[in-house]
């Protein structure tokens, strides 16, 4: 599959909107054989900043010597802006490599893995497949949009579960109370993990 292929498969995607749910990102990483044990995860959601959490965090580890993934959202030009491993961009190479395996997965006959994944899922799928192929030790992932049914959440534990802060956002999606948007942010943190929060 070209990079131009990809461009344009992501592109019919988009029309698929916001879906929430976390069946569909399972089942790509379990078909993809991608590995929940193979690094850490720092996961980061928010009202405000947590993009910037995930950059100075992904930047900090790697001064520490650690081999860091970082994947974020939205791009400003470059898709590939989401998926960095050490501060570099996924290669086009790579992208070309890893994209058919999950379309693979995506359009089969199989009730199993018959489904139609968003733009954001198939990103998600495709960072942790490179993360997992690149042998990163810690993958630091901004959550999209709430938190506990959001795909980066597909992973039962973290490291670090992180809370920037709690506002009124995407209240369609979320909840109008504030209460209700707190929760589903909430729903990041795993049994027994660490969580930071400035709320």
């Amino acid at each position: 599959m070209t990079y131009p292929q990809v461009l344009d498969y992501l592109s019919a995607s988009e029309r698929l909107g916001i879906k929430f749910g976390l069946s569909n990102i399972r089942k790509l990483l379990r078909a993809t054989g991608i590995d929940e044990d193979k690094f850490q995860i720092i996961h980061i959601t928010g009202t405000n900043g947590k993009g910037s959490v995930a950059i100075f965090l992904s930047s900090i580890l790697r001064e520490a010597g650690f081999k860091v993934g970082l994947y974020t959202s939205p791009h400003l030009i470059d898709f590939r802006e989401r998926i960095q491993v050490d501060g570099r961009y996924i290669p086009k190479r790579k992208v070309s490599e890893l994209f058919p395996q999950l379309l693979f997965f995506t359009r089969t006959p199989s009730t199993r893995f018959s489904l139609r994944p968003t733009y954001f899922e198939i990103m998600t799928a495709l960072a942790l497949k490179y993360f997992s192929q690149a042998n990163v030790e810690i993958a630091v992932l901004e959550v999209g949009m709430g938190g506990r049914l959001d795909a980066t959440n597909v992973f039962n534990r973290s490291l670090v579960s992180v809370i920037t802060n709690v506002n009124y956002e995407h209240t369609e999606y979320l909840g109008k109370r504030i209460s209700d948007i707190a929760g589903e942010k909430a729903g990041i943190i795993k049994r027994n993990g660490i969580v930071i929060t400035g709320v």
